[in-house]
């Protein structure tokens, strides 16, 4: 019986002594791990910056976007405002100078002056004598 109990003391501490000891395999699998572990948080962060600088270009483009319906729609406005035919041919008869039924146009035209006279006329004002 004493010897029964020395020998599972014997064995119990060759159970509880066996040192653990680490391969090289070992070693390149925990380098591997932190490799992959620096490349993900690489990634993370390019990814974060890459959401924030997309959410600015989304307000700008939004902002743009509401500029433009603004426009747009003052657009629609004008084009109802000129698809009457009075307006159309107030337009005609400003641009093109044409006159209305049992209308006279007048166009008055003032006399030009070449430069000369004109810088001329400036010198005389001022009191320059040339």
């Amino acid at each position: 019986m004493v010897e029964n109990n020395l020998d599972e003391n014997k064995r119990s501490k060759k159970r509880g002594s066996k040192q653990k000891h680490y391969t090289p395999l070992h070693s390149f699998l925990t380098i591997i791990l932190l490799i992959c572990l620096i490349q993900i948080t690489i990634s993370a962060l390019l990814n974060v910056s890459k959401v924030i600088a997309y959410h600015k270009k989304i307000s700008t483009l939004e902002s743009k976007q509401i500029s433009a319906e603004a426009k747009n729609a003052e657009l629609k406005k004008e084009i109802k405002n000129f698809s009457t035919a009075a307006s159309l041919e107030s337009i005609a008869r400003n641009n093109l100078k044409m006159a209305g039924k049992d209308e006279v146009l007048v166009i008055v035209n003032k006399k030009e002056v070449p430069e000369e006279e004109q810088q001329k006329e400036k010198h005389k004002k001022i009191g320059f004598k040339k």
